[in-house]
């Protein structure tokens, strides 16, 4: 665990520095044995995806518990923020490879950077959203223009009223293109 420091070497906030993050308790898995992972994940977001000729391990990697097919970090595991049960979701490389077709808001251009960088996503920004969506849901924020994955958040608000709200957080970043799973190398 990394400290930051002040100005005057006083420390001022403890935090995980993502360089410190190694993967953890990585061991191959069978497809049986992880069926009810394989549920959690695919239910909830309507994606048909077949793991039975693909090589799966399982890992901890920071606050995340991942599933690895075939070497590159697919889908993981969270805790919601009422510590209740774990849930499943594609990572950004998981949307990009399964396109999930629920639990998605589309946010225009001039959010993009921000998101980027590691931003909460503002409601301003989004301009349409999966009708699915509660607040303290798990989604993945998609570019307006080319449905492509940028970002993965827990829902401060369902989705009509993200698409109402010209104000406020509607999406508070967990994983992000460019963070350390993102650019995680196996």
């Amino acid at each position: 665990m990394g400290l930051s420091r002040g100005l005057k070497g006083g420390v001022l906030a403890s935090r995980v520095v993502a360089k410190d993050w190694k993967l953890k308790q990585r061991k191959p898995v069978r497809h049986k044995k992880i069926r009810g992972l394989i549920g959690r994940l695919t239910e909830p977001l309507a994606l048909e995806v077949d793991f039975s000729s693909t090589f799966l391990e399982q890992a901890e990697y920071g606050p995340w518990s991942l599933l690895i097919v075939d070497k590159s970090p697919l889908a993981m595991e969270v805790l919601p923020d009422d510590e209740g049960d774990r849930i499943a979701f594609p990572t950004l490389r998981g949307c990009l490879a399964w396109a999930p077709e629920k639990k998605w808001c589309a946010v225009d251009h001039g959010a993009i950077p921000f998101l980027l960088n590691g931003a909460d996503c503002m409601a301003a920004g989004i301009h349409s959203a999966c009708e699915s969506i509660e607040k303290g849901d798990l989604i993945w924020i998609r570019d307006q223009e080319h449905s492509k994955p940028l970002a993965i958040g827990w829902a401060t608000m369902n989705a009509t009223d993200m698409i109402a709200a010209t104000s406020g957080k509607a999406v508070k970043s967990i994983h992000h293109v460019g963070d350390e799973l993102w650019d995680l190398e196996l």
